[in-house]
């Protein structure tokens, strides 16, 4: 018995005068990509928080008194020290870009690094500890090596090689361009 590919009926697509467009969006779409932001000065990352957060409230503030001369000045002073705060941030900071890989190609990644057995017993589905590297290096939209990412993991603390694995392994199932509705 020969199993038929089944076809949308030639009526679903004549009954659709946008389909042809919406085809060629669905095929013009970018995999998911993300970005993970590191930065070592706490005092900048604290003072940007600080920085959001003053300005959110002089915001807030300014939106509930538009005439007061006093408040949107504020509100502008706030939004000027937050912006010279990130600018700071930023310029401390080191990003890096991963972006989500073709389904076939995570599969395949997937099935070079079966998990051992202890990682059976974890619920895990493949070895973390072979592909975490492999991975990141595939994902990564900067010059990142399969060496880099290794030795990231190996002396990074726990938490942080973590956040590094698990940014890479959340942009593989990431689906938030999606929504199911309903139809």
């Amino acid at each position: 018995m020969t199993t038929r590919k089944p076809t949308p009926p030639a009526a679903a697509g004549a009954a659709d005068p946008h389909w042809e467009a919406k085809l060629a969006k669905l095929r013009a779409r970018t995999r998911p990509t993300v970005t993970l932001t590191i930065c070592d000065d706490e005092d900048l990352k604290q003072a940007a928080a600080t920085a959001r957060f003053m300005e959110q409230r002089a915001k807030t503030a300014a939106e509930g008194a538009p005439t007061d001369e006093t408040l949107q000045a504020a509100a502008t002073e706030a939004a000027a020290r937050l912006a010279e705060a990130q600018a700071a941030l930023d310029k401390a900071s080191v990003s890096l870009r991963f972006q989500a890989l073709p389904r076939a190609a995570y599969k395949e990644l997937l099935a070079a690094h079966p998990p051992t057995e202890e990682q059976v017993g974890d619920n895990w589905d493949f070895n973390i500890d072979t592909m975490g590297p492999v991975l990141i290096a595939a994902a990564s939209l900067d010059p990142l090596t399969e060496e880099d990412a290794a030795q990231f993991l190996a002396e990074w603390s726990t938490g942080e090689g973590e956040a590094l694995l698990g940014t890479v392994l959340r942009v593989q199932q990431h689906k938030e361009h999606m929504d199911l509705g309903k139809g």
